[in-house]
């Protein structure tokens, strides 16, 4: 009895050393452990005032990419759509301010709610002055702290 006693609280040991361990593999790999970049990631627009962004079958998800400054022109540029055009600009940050300069758009008419995003989103871009990262979550806030949109980082490839 002894002898088949050993081998099942070997193997019992094991198991749980095994499932110990893939338990804190799990855990490490959390997807909000790790802080997506600010810049050069594709910034899908969730919501806006805390209200769901509408997205229109035919048209484009509002979305952001803030480029790195490159050597040439030494100017951070955001670039993306605002569910209807295409969006240029220029933006600054640093640890926990952001703000948005010379915002433009594309002039194609935007049907319905997409005409009221692209408004909301472009006067929302205008106020934020701070943004938070938490996993693949962005989070831009106005002057007073309060947030005013979140935005979702979405891998392309």
């Amino acid at each position: 009895m002894k002898q088949v006693q050993i081998p099942v609280l070997v193997t019992m040991m094991c198991a749980a050393l095994t499932l110990g361990g893939c338990a804190g593999a799990q855990s490490s790999a959390n997807p909000q452990g790790v802080d997506e970049p600010l810049e050069n990631t594709y910034w899908k627009l969730v919501t806006l005032d805390d209200q769901p962004t509408p997205v229109v079958e035919g048209q484009r998800e509002a979305h952001i990419v803030l480029h790195s400054p490159d050597s040439s022109t030494q100017h951070s540029r955001v670039a993306g759509t605002t569910g209807c055009n295409r969006l240029m600009g220029e933006y600054h940050h640093d640890e926990h301010e952001l703000s948005f300069n010379r915002l433009a758009t594309t002039r194609m008419a935007c049907p319905g709610e997409v005409a009221t995003l692209e408004r909301v989103f472009l006067t929302t871009l205008s106020d934020v002055s701070g943004w938070q990262i938490a996993g693949k979550t962005l989070t831009l806030t106005d002057d007073q702290g309060v947030s005013r949109a979140h935005l979702e980082a979405v891998h392309l490839y």
